[in-house]
Formats: C-alpha cells, sequence, structure tokens
C-alpha cells in the first residue's frame, strides 16, 4: 500500500473497529460486504490495515465501489452462531490548509457551474445534487436552508452557517432514531444521531441544487489536554463534504459538532447516502433476530 510522509504537524492514530452479531438461531450461510478501510486522500495515509473475520471466509476479495472506497467481500458457509469482524488500521492525518470563506465563489455560482453539461470538476460533481434512496430532496428542505444562503454568499459562509444551526437547532437522541428512520421524520422532530444531522444536512443542501455527499469515518476517542470530547466519538461517525467550486473542492463539515474536519476527522469512505458506506452489509440464511454490538477506539499513537 502507498504510503505518505506527513509534516510534524500531522497525527498519527490507531483505530479498533470491531463488530459482533449474535444470532438468535444458527447461520448456515452469509454474505457481506465491508467498508472499514481508511481512504488514502492528500491529507490521509493508512500505512497498515488489517481485516479479521471469523469464522473464517471460504472466500474473500477486495475491490473498489463506485465512489472508490476500499470494499471487502466475503463468504462464511459454515453454520455459526456468531460473527465478528475486527478491523485495525494506523492513520496519519495532516490537517488541510485553513480556508476562508469569504473567498469562496457565490453559492449561485457553485450551482450553476454543477449544471452544467461541459466535462469537468463541477460536471462530475452534479451527480451529488440529486435525490438518493435514503435522502429526499423538496421545498422544505429549501426552506429550511435558504437563511443560510442569501443571494451571492459565498458558499462556505452558507456552508458554515448552516452547520451551526443545525448544531443548535436539532438535539443529538441516540434514543430518538434508529437506521431505518426517515429523514424526513429526523427534520420534523429535530432529533437524532450524527447520521440523521448529516443526511438533513444533504437534504437542505440538494434541495439548493448544491453537491453534497455523505461521508462515514471515525473521531478521535480521547482528546488532546484542554480539548472538548467529540460527539459520536465512541462509534463510526459521519459529516458531510460540500463541492465549493473547482478551485477549492470538496470542503468537510460536521454538523453533529459544528466544526470543518481537521486533523481529529478520519475518512473511511463517501457516497450518495448511508446506504452507500455502511461499514457492513449483507444477507444471512438461517439467523432469525440478532443483537449486533459495535465498538469503536481510536486512539492517538505515542512516542
Amino acid at each position: 500500500m502507498a504510503r505518505h510522509v506527513l509534516s510534524e504537524e500531522g497525527m498519527r492514530y490507531h483505530v479498533i473497529h470491531r463488530t459482533t452479531y449474535v444470532y438468535e438461531s444458527p447461520v448456515t450461510v452469509c454474505h457481506y460486504h465491508a467498508r472499514l478501510e481508511p481512504r488514502l486522500l492528500p491529507g490521509q495515509a493508512c500505512p497498515w490495515h488489517e481485516l479479521t473475520i471469523h469464522p473464517s471466509p471460504v472466500e474473500r476479495a477486495k475491490r473498489a465501489d463506485t465512489y472508490g472506497n476500499a470494499c471487502v467481500y466475503f463468504e462464511i458457509e459454515v453454520p455459526h452462531q456468531k460473527l465478528e469482524v475486527t478491523a485495525r488500521s494506523l492513520v496519519d492525518l495532516r490537517p488541510p490548509a485553513a480556508l476562508d470563506p469569504c473567498l469562496t465563489p457565490p453559492w449561485e455560482e457553485v450551482r450553476n457551474a454543477c449544471r452544467s453539461d461541459l466535462p469537468g470538476p463541477a460536471a462530475a460533481a452534479g451527480e451529488f445534487a440529486f435525490a438518493s434512496p435514503l435522502i429526499p430532496v423538496g421545498e422544505a428542505f429549501a426552506e429550511y436552508a435558504l437563511p443560510s444562503f442569501p443571494a451571492k454568499r459565498p458558499i462556505l459562509e452558507g456552508i458554515c452557517d448552516l452547520n451551526r444551526r443545525l448544531n443548535t437547532e436539532f438535539i443529538f437522541d441516540p434514543s430518538a432514531t434508529d437506521l431505518a428512520t426517515p429523514v424526513a421524520e429526523v427534520f420534523a422532530t429535530r432529533r437524532g444521531v450524527c447520521q440523521d444531522f448529516a443526511q438533513v444536512m444533504i437534504a437542505c443542501l440538494r434541495s439548493l441544487g448544491l453537491p453534497a455527499r455523505y461521508v462515514s469515518g471515525y473521531l478521535e476517542t480521547l482528546p488532546p489536554p484542554g480539548q472538548p470530547k467529540l460527539v459520536g466519538a465512541d462509534a463510526s461517525h459521519a459529516w458531510v463534504a460540500v463541492y465549493c467550486g473547482e478551485a477549492f473542492g470538496w470542503v468537510d463539515a460536521d454538523p453533529t459538532n459544528n466544526v470543518l474536519p481537521s486533523d481529529r476527522h478520519i475518512t473511511v469512505a463517501w457516497g450518495r447516502d448511508f446506504g452507500d458506506v455502511s461499514p457492513l452489509r449483507g444477507v444471512t440464511l438461517g439467523a432469525g433476530a440478532h443483537r449486533l454490538e459495535v465498538a469503536v477506539d481510536v486512539l492517538p499513537q505515542t512516542g
């Protein structure tokens, strides 16, 4: 795997992601796709990654999916009542250069460029300006977003304002939703978790015609002294990336914590919505009911 040399300002993390399924009755066959390997990005490197699966798969293969995420397919054909999948990664992060929001182009200019038929980064980003299987678009979402995007406002200023509003006007409540809760319901109740915050923000942006994608990853579990612990740090996290024009590219925003991710967010995968980036998804034969346990540790490597 390629290695990137990061500056002294970078951080190195050891990530452990454990997933355990305990089934009510024996599973005879299961087929899964895992998206658990951090992406290789200009400010992020993953010099080491290991995925262990028990029981051992009879078949296992790795590929890149439609959005360039590392995806491992595996198949187990021995009866079992417990599936354990553990991903361990070493990740180097370097914070991106600080952006001045007022220097980014007007949001309408970005929207119009992404509607062009001419090939280029804007047209490619335009794929993420439409509704997706889990994220609708509509007038209600556009009306909510518009106060953050008055005429000719620089796009990143609008993104930061919408990020702040979602953080203050929505309540982080793990008991309010589950993976099947529709975005419209989250929008109505103003309660949810990081996945919900991200998908509502994406619905708002896309309803204005702006390309936005769903990002899955991790947060540092134990922050440096004097730094607050970020919400969602003990599980997989989710945030948003918004296309800000050819000169600025994609910029990440985390509405759950009201921050623009820097060196404490580790990117694993991105896509249209959660359905494209689920860490572990598959089908089983003979499972019945099951219990799912997920534990994530993201620890700075010292010494």
